[in-house]
């Protein structure tokens, strides 16, 4: 099957279509024919050699397909069944994939759409349950725009909560759009906000990094309602709690709540481009540039 690897580290060009063998689904697995998979920023952060790791090394976090081997003890599915879900082996970007976490694709969608939703949904919802997010809760989300951010001021709001979401100016009006109540990031962060909500807010997730975690710790008043996933550094300085770095626990539940908020009108996120397989090395070189609203998706034939 075709797959992409590298065996170097470095920029985009080291990305590689290669022949390797087709994997077989394991207990509690299935395998797809991968019609779509998503870019996200980890996956050019790992192939620049930021988080180190073996070579050669393949990429690829989430994807959409067609169920076409099933593995032993898989009873909720069947072969010709569309789903999203998580590649097993981070080796999404290939033409046969093996999820061990996976639900149906909604049928509103089709696969680029559903397949730009794995690493958003279950990131958004890990950490709004890590903050306790529900309803009466006042969150602020530091880059509200990006992918994460938009799933999470859906989710939020879908738990009746207020959100208050930064952005570029170009984007404010796209964060109405979803619910939150707009405002810029960078200096000034913390007036503009009580601007809006005096007494500050009760959590605050920093989707976007750009050290803007002291003025979330400063609006929310305690370093343990401030949680990111953009800003491990800050973390330990600030004392904010930092997620998603190995050993996380993932909210994988999520992949099967989505469906009804979709269907009902009340979640979506939009895909920004698509690329074919081949093209890859395009797709990250515009992810990298961290100013896409929505999701780079690469459709497999």
């Amino acid at each position: 099957m075709k797959a992409i690897q590298y065996s170097e580290f470095g920029g985009p060009d080291v990305l590689r279509v290669v022949e390797l063998a087709e994997p077989e689904p394991g207990p509690g697995q299935v395998r797809v024919a991968v019609r779509a998979t998503g870019v996200n920023p980890i996956d050019w952060k790992m192939r620049s050699g930021a988080m180190g790791g073996e070579l050669p090394q393949r990429t690829g976090r989430e994807v959409a397909g067609v169920v076409d081997r099933l593995g032993p003890q898989v009873d909720d599915v069947a072969v010709g069944d569309a789903v999203f879900g998580f590649a097993a082996d981070g080796g999404g970007a290939a033409e046969l994939v093996v999820l061990a976490d996976y639900a149906p694709v909604p049928p509103s969608l089709g696969f680029a759409e559903a397949a730009g939703l794995p690493v958003a949904v279950e990131t958004a919802v890990r950490t709004l349950d890590l903050l306790n997010v529900g309803a009466g809760t006042t969150l602020l989300v530091n880059g509200a725009a990006g992918a994460v951010g938009s799933a999470a001021v859906q989710i939020a709001r879908a738990r009746d909560a207020r959100v208050i979401g930064t952005a570029s100016p170009g984007n404010r009006e796209y964060l109405r759009s979803l619910g939150a109540e707009a405002t810029t990031y960078g200096d000034g962060l913390v007036q503009r906000v009580r601007d809006l909500t005096p007494a500050g807010v009760d959590a605050a997730l920093d989707a976007a990094g750009g050290g803007a975690l002291p003025a979330l710790v400063e609006l929310t008043g305690d370093p343990e309602r401030v949680v990111t996933i953009a800003d491990y550094p800050g973390a330990q300085q600030t004392g904010a709690r930092f997620t998603g770095g190995p050993g996380t626990e993932r909210a994988v539940h999520a992949l099967r709540e989505i469906g009804a908020l979709i269907e009902s009108g009340r979640f979506s996120l939009p895909v920004a481009q698509t690329f074919a397989l081949e093209d890859i090395g395009e797709a990250h070189r515009l992810s990298e540039t961290g100013h896409v609203r929505g999701k780079l998706v690469l459709l497999v034939d």
